[in-house]
């Protein structure tokens, strides 16, 4: 590789080629021969301490659901992040180091390790903690201060991905709509405050522009936690940026590899195991590749109405994700473009309106209830228009494919995209993600 950029010529693209795939090839083996460590401790009782990774859940059980990393069993570190359900209801939160007992049994996607129905024996909560996390709770007290259930849930997903807050049935409610994306920590949510924060400043200065941006960037990760989709949406968000701010473009065909190269060598296990990074990834594609041709296709040299760009990105996206998703669960939402048209257009003022309400709760709670009506207004209509599609008995269709299906879809997506492509002659170096 290094050769090739000494000497940069077409035909050493295979060289280059060559190195990466070695480079993976190392890095996947050394991730493989730490996760064998685990095979030992397989059907075996014991006891694991870590550190709680991502926000602590329920599941259908009403069970405690944590993922631990920084394991440590029998004074030995470990690396990967082990899955683990407790009976439990402890006051436990991200960054925690907790110890828990039970059985150790084999993992699943991108887990090295499972533990069922463990009994946590210890809670330990450094100082001063997560600072961000703190942050994220104090904010969402002001916010429940001034607007009712599931209004201030939902408004809390919007702006900073907090899912697992949410009531059950509207989280139901959700996937069938075919909602998710835009009540976690995703890039939809990550982009919307780049954009905000690039034109609020630009007009002062550019180099102003740029560092509240990365600034967002920054501070939304660590509110949110660092999850596999949350890696990529941060990194493709900061790889454009910076290209925006020296006056370049990252091209989409360059950007995407770049960024998957560069998660799958941090962490191995995305690629062969995490289904929301995979979906992540899918989706860039949806909205970098697919989306400006259908865009070009369909409305040719006029000027993009807003409406029509966020249909077209959420089918783009849809159409690009749904191989993985049926190959997966075997069905998928009938009613999502229906519905991301009615509520995606309202989620950045849904955004401002519930980050005033919590403002106003934490500052002047007695008069909060009035701050946070406008944004109760707007949640309340998205929240009985997601209930409502996510009621319609036909709004999951069951569509079992096998892989022979999913790579005929994905054929047919790409033969597709080439024809728009042909047609139009759109430069695919127009696409900005933060433009």
């Amino acid at each position: 590789m290094a050769f090739a950029v000494w000497r940069p010529k077409v035909w050493l693209i295979a060289l280059v080629f060559a190195g990466g795939v070695l480079i993976g090839l190392w890095r996947g083996s050394l991730a493989l021969s730490d996760l064998a460590l685990y095979r030992q401790v397989f059907d075996t009782t014991t006891t694991v301490t870590g550190k709680i990774s991502d926000d602590v859940d329920s599941n259908a059980r009403n069970q405690s659901v944590i993922r631990l990393t920084n394991v440590r069993i029998n004074n030995t570190q470990l690396a990967g992040t082990i899955w683990i359900t407790s009976k439990q209801h402890h006051d436990i939160q991200r960054s925690d180091i907790v110890a828990v007992h039970g059985k150790i049994q084999e993992g699943f996607g991108s887990f090295a390790a499972t533990m069922y129905d463990a009994k946590l024996l210890s809670v330990r909560r450094p100082e001063p903690g997560d600072i961000a996390l703190k942050i994220r709770n104090w904010f969402g007290q002001g916010v429940e201060k001034a607007l009712h259930e599931p209004q201030a849930s939902l408004g809390l997903g919007y702006l900073v991905g907090q899912r697992r807050g949410l009531p059950e049935a509207l989280d139901t409610a959700l996937v069938a709509a075919g909602l998710t994306h835009v009540v976690v920590a995703s890039g939809y949510n990550l982009t919307i405050l780049v954009r905000l924060a690039r034109r609020l400043f630009e007009k002062i200065s550019k180099y102003l522009a740029f560092i509240s941006s990365v600034v967002m960037i920054t501070g939304f990760i660590a509110i949110t936690g660092m999850s596999p989709s949350m890696s990529r949406a941060g990194l493709v968000a900061a790889l454009s940026l910076v290209a925006w701010y020296y006056g370049r473009r990252f091209h989409p065909f360059v950007l995407l590899p770049l960024a998957i190269a560069i998660t799958v060598l941090m962490n191995p296990s995305y690629a062969w195991g995490d289904l929301g990074w995979q979906l992540s990834f899918a989706a860039f594609a949806g909205v970098m590749i697919v989306a400006p041709f259908a865009n070009s296709y369909f409305f040719g040299d006029k000027k993009e109405r807003p409406l029509g760009r966020i249909l077209v990105e959420t089918i783009s996206a849809q159409i690009c994700t749904l191989p993985i998703i049926l190959l997966a669960f075997g069905q998928t939402s009938a009613v999502a473009p229906i519905a991301n048209v009615l509520i995606l257009p309202l989620v950045p003022i849904a955004m401002l309106l519930t980050f005033i309400a919590g403002i106003g709760g934490i500052i002047l709670p007695s008069v909060a209830g009035i701050i946070g009506l406008p944004a109760e207004i707007i949640l309340s209509y998205m929240t009985q228009t997601i209930l409502f599609f996510g009621s319609l008995p036909w709004a999951i269709q069951e569509i079992p494919i096998g892989i022979i299906g999913a790579g005929l879809l994905v054929t047919a997506i790409i033969g597709i995209s080439l024809y728009m492509w042909k047609v139009t002659g759109y430069d695919l170096h127009n696409s900005s993600l933060v433009e």
